[in-house]
This record gives structure tokens, C-alpha cells and sequence, in this order.
């Protein structure tokens, strides 16, 4: 079966605005927001091939160096699913971006 990257975004103002809120309020949503992540991923489980995780500052390496860099990628994950439309539809109503500040979610698939 065809496996697709999932890679989870968020605006790095939506994370400064978050970040902004009162600590109260940040962990309410945290709370919420991890609750409803593991229910997703406990429904999902039969199609997810690997967890990933969420990830942190970006280091970019180039033929010039090493350097900081920013990107919207905030974390990722391995699914399986017949189709890039399916695999992208296990993602409708994530609480990536119906709790938290996320974005959106990019689904590509492997081609090796």
C-alpha cells in the first residue's frame, strides 16, 4: 500500500501568538489539544506507519554552510492509505488546526 509523508505546518507568528497567551490558557489548550490528538491517533492507528513527532529550529545545511533557517514545518508523520486524497482525508478536522495554531497539513507521497 502507498506510504505519504505527513508534515504537519504552523505560522511562525500563530506560534508567537499562542505563545503570547496566558500560561492558564496555553495549557488548557494543551490539555484539549493532546487529549483529542491521541483519540485521533488511537482511531487512526491501522494507517499510521510511523508516530514522527513534533521538531523544533530549523539548521539549514548548503554548499555555503551551515546556518539557521526558518520553515513552517513543526512535525511529521508516515501514513499508509490507497491514495494521497485518502491519506489526506484522515486528517480532516486534526486538532493540529482545530486546537492548536497549526496550519495545515502537507501529505506526500514516497516515491521510493
Amino acid at each position: 500500500m502507498p506510504r505519504f509523508l505527513a508534515v504537519y505546518t504552523m505560522k511562525p507568528e500563530s506560534l508567537a501568538s499562542f505563545r503570547s497567551l496566558p500560561k492558564a490558557e496555553q495549557d488548557a489548550v494543551d490539555a484539549a489539544g493532546i487529549s483529542q490528538w491521541s483519540a485521533w491517533e488511537e482511531h487512526n492507528a491501522a494507517c499510521i506507519l510511523d508516530r514522527g513527532g513534533m521538531v523544533g529550529k530549523t539548521t539549514r545545511v548548503t554548499k555555503d554552510g551551515v546556518q539557521k533557517a526558518e520553515n513552517q514545518f513543526c512535525g511529521y508523520l508516515v501514513v499508509e492509505a490507497e491514495t494521497a486524497d485518502a491519506a489526506a482525508r484522515l486528517f480532516r478536522d486534526h486538532p493540529h488546526f482545530n486546537v492548536f495554531p497549526g496550519d495545515g497539513v502537507d501529505i506526500m507521497p514516497f516515491l521510493t
